[in-house]
């Protein structure tokens, strides 16, 4: 006999289902491609060397050039405005001097800032009818000058803790298997990614360990939180740990530009992600030898420490659940006949 043919599904799934597939692409092209339409210098740090009455006049060319662009501080040398470079505490300087202007930049922190930097010194030096002179303080590798690796890197390092994370929680019993599990995929995966991008592409610089640590520390941290919001909250913790790692974090991580380039308080919101802060921490310790880098690790370890924490209380909820329906079958074992 032949088998009968189901019946076909009724519209309402249908229309659904498109309509749900059309609001997650128009949400996905909203998160990725918003920050980038607005990118814009937004109070990035600078530093400005110049005599008093020149330093003044110089940060009110900067305002009203571009208002709200930049946050000015003034140094008293060049070389003091170079240690705030290295330090991540500006992203450049103009420095004033007899021969010109000096516009002392740092590729690494940002080729983007670094070069609107470069195209502001080089106006305001035409100006004057002075000549502008480059120098590129903390530069970026000389096989990826551009810094593409770094911001090419950081959807696969958020995509792979989040997927770690599911994966974890569908084919891993036991919450300290699940622990074990995460750490061990986050030091071998961290250390490939390292490997990866300072070893092959040439894109990170400075000490191995100490950047393999860090991307250790920000795919640990990804994971840790998809897995206890997954634990905790089922199907929903996956789609919440999506917008927090993918729609969100990795947006506004602001790797491809930089923080401060992106629309506010979205930017600043960026790094309290696992993804920005990852991002951050990784050019930090690469490049300028893990200046700053205490606001990142602090970041990440709260992110660890939640998805553990959140881990735990789904394995505790489990384990109550397990105890009153064994509890529960005793008094019916009691009741049968012997």
């Amino acid at each position: 006999m032949s088998q009968p043919t189901p019946a076909p599904s009724s519209w309402r799934p249908v229309v659904g289902l498109a309509l749900g597939l059309t609001v997650l692409i128009s949400t996905m092209l909203v998160a990725f491609g918003l920050p980038s339409v607005h990118t814009a210098p937004r109070d990035v740090p600078v530093a400005v060397v110049a005599p008093g009455p020149v330093a003044e006049q110089l940060v009110a060319a900067l305002e009203a050039a571009q208002p709200g662009a930049f946050d000015v501080t003034v140094h008293e040398s060049a070389e003091s405005a170079d240690d705030a470079i290295r330090g991540r505490e500006v992203y450049g300087a103009f420095v004033v001097g007899a021969d010109g202007v000096g516009v002392h930049i740092a590729s690494a922190a940002s080729p983007m800032v670094a070069t609107i930097l470069t195209q502001v010194g080089e106006g305001a030096a035409a100006q004057q009818g002075v000549t502008a002179t480059v120098a590129d303080v903390v530069p970026t590798s000389a096989d990826d000058p551009r810094g593409i690796g770094l911001s090419a890197g950081a959807l696969p390092i958020a995509l792979g803790g989040f997927m770690a994370g599911v994966a974890t929680t569908m084919l891993v019993r036991g919450t300290g298997r699940r622990l074990a599990t995460m750490a061990i995929f986050a030091v071998v995966a961290g250390t490939a990614t390292t490997a990866i991008l300072q070893l092959w592409f040439g894109t990170l610089t400075g000490s191995f360990v100490l950047t393999a640590a860090a991307a250790v520390l920000g795919i640990l941290a990804t994971g840790m939180t998809v897995l206890g919001l997954e634990s905790l909250l089922g199907r929903a913790g996956i789609a919440l740990g999506a917008v927090v790692v993918v729609l969100l974090g990795n947006p506004l991580s602001g790797l491809a530009s930089a923080p401060e380039l992106l629309p506010q308080p979205w930017g600043a919101i960026g790094q309290l992600l696992p993804p920005g802060a990852t991002g951050t921490l990784l050019r930090n310790v690469a490049f300028f030898d893990g200046a700053a880098a205490g606001r990142p690790i602090t970041v990440l370890v709260v992110w660890t420490v939640l998805g553990a924490a959140l881990l735990a209380v789904a394995g505790l909820r489990a384990r109550r659940t397990s105890a009153a329906a064994g509890a529960a079958e005793v008094p019916a074992t009691l009741a049968e006949p012997a």
